[in-house]
């Protein structure tokens, strides 16, 4: 049995949720979310205030499915509480960010400038031109939304230029000189 499948998922205060068929449902103080889940695994609420993730069956499909609803289920909850958030850091002479309307705007050594649209339910500020923070209620939107950022100009290993997460360490090379 899966340790992560059976736990439930308490529901704080000021959070609605509801299961309609497969689709699930949260609304919170900082969005609405709802995913649906496989035919696999059936999601419940226990006496309105915890999330129960049950498997059908115990095939190998199932048992693997069954800490991953789980998961995603209370990664949706603590996303209409509390919110997701990335932040990343822009190394390199004359690199620098901007937000225009709904675009993020890099430039990041290339010849033009890169232009990325942002989605409608992220927030994505520049609290100033080398740093990047992505906010929003979607845990997967935001760290694929901080990802394409990030793959715009990955950090090269020998000077460490680039756009990274903040705090992620990169390994830097020795040039050739160094032998």
């Amino acid at each position: 049995m899966s340790r992560i499948g059976k736990k439930a998922v308490p529901v704080p205060a000021g959070v609605t949720v509801a299961v309609e068929g497969r689709t699930f449902r949260a609304e919170g103080p900082k969005g609405k979310l709802s995913w649906e889940h496989r035919p696999e695994v059936a999601v419940e609420i226990d006496g309105g205030r915890r999330i129960v993730v049950r498997r059908m069956a115990e095939d190998r499909t199932s048992r693997a499915l069954h800490g991953l609803t789980r998961s995603i289920v209370r990664n949706m909850v603590q996303g209409v509480v509390d919110g997701y958030e990335k932040r990343l850091e822009i190394i390199g002479v004359g690199y620098l960010a901007a937000v225009q309307g709904k675009t993020l705007q890099l430039r990041v050594g290339y010849a033009n400038e890169v232009h990325l649209p942002i989605p409608p339910t992220l927030e994505v500020a520049c609290p100033d031109q080398t740093h990047v923070v992505v906010k929003g209620c979607d845990k997967q939107l935001v760290g694929q939304f901080a990802a394409a950022v990030r793959s715009v100009r990955k950090p090269e290993p020998y000077k460490g230029k680039g756009i990274r997460y903040q705090g992620e360490h990169v390994k830097i090379k020795p040039g050739k000189t160094a032998t």
